[in-house]
């Protein structure tokens, strides 16, 4: 059975050293990473195009509020917003609060009211490599059968499901389920550039048994408005979609990077199942 309350840290941390390469390096790494040109960068963040092209080249050093303006329109994270002010010279401006800490306690409750608020359907509480921070008591169906192994902390739900010895052995439409998962971690390390991610990606995308250029030709279940999770407990054959929720106007990493996935039954059968397991 799982336990209500699993916050833990991240096993990787992104070097407090940062990027080594010089701010304008960097800015201009971020803006080609979101496909934008100095032209329409220098529109949306109301500075002169002549004037993000020295900072860029290094012939101008930005201000702290150049920095902050830029990663801004450029939807750079939390923590990598942090890294920037230091390689410019400047103090890091968001903190990183531990979840165990009592300002973190609004926080604490309002995942555990919607955790519970789920029930008697799974949700779980991830960070940023979708290691578990918490989750209600039903998503321990996914867990139940899973080797302690893949459950010592931190638990990476992704690993979890994908892993050989994990759930990926219950999942009755793996190939298409699977595809889809690592193609949206895929689209994470393409819009952070984490090189922890990028490995979580690598890992999930070399577990043996899946041919990726396979999977992605795997056809619809006949879904047409989202890919669900099929799978086998108990003799039952259970389907589930699910929805992601984020804090709003986060200031703190920690709360800008925690994420809850909510999953909900896809058919009568898996609603009834889940209806009985927890006795309602």
């Amino acid at each position: 059975m799982m336990t209500n309350t699993a916050y833990s840290a991240s096993p990787v941390a992104t070097s407090s050293l940062g990027d080594v390469r010089p701010i304008g390096e960097q800015l201009r790494a971020w803006r080609q990473r979101r496909r934008l040109s100095q032209l329409e960068l220098a529109s949306e963040a109301d500075v002169s195009t002549r004037h993000l092209s020295f900072v860029e080249t290094g012939r101008s050093a930005p201000s702290r509020e150049m920095v902050l303006r830029l990663a801004e329109h450029l939807d750079v994270p939390l923590r990598d917003r942090n890294l920037l002010l230091v390689s410019a010279g400047y103090a890091p401006m968001y903190a990183e609060t531990p979840m165990e800490e009592p300002r973190m306690d609004a926080v604490r409750g309002a995942l555990r009211q919607v955790l519970e608020g789920h029930q008697p359907y799974p949700a779980v509480v991830v960070d940023r490599f979708w290691n578990l921070v918490d989750a209600n008591e039903a998503a321990s169906i996914f867990m139940d059968q899973a080797p302690p192994h893949l459950l010592e902390p931190p638990l990476n739900v992704l690993r979890l499901s994908m892993h050989p010895d994990g759930i990926a052995k219950s999942i009755i439409n793996l190939g298409e389920w699977r595809a889809h998962m690592v193609d949206r971690v895929r689209r994470h390390v393409a819009l952070t550039a984490d090189p922890a991610l990028e490995r979580l990606y690598k890992e999930l995308r070399d577990f043996p048994g899946a041919d990726p250029l396979e999977e992605a030709a795997v056809p619809s279940t006949g879904h047409d408005v989202f890919v669900p999770l099929r799978i086998r407990v108990d003799g039952a054959e259970l389907s589930f979609f699910s929805t992601i929720a984020t804090f709003g106007t986060p200031v703190d990493i920690t709360v800008a990077e925690l994420a809850i996935e909510s999953f909900y039954p896809a058919d009568v059968t898996t609603s009834e199942f889940l209806r009985a397991r927890a006795g309602w």
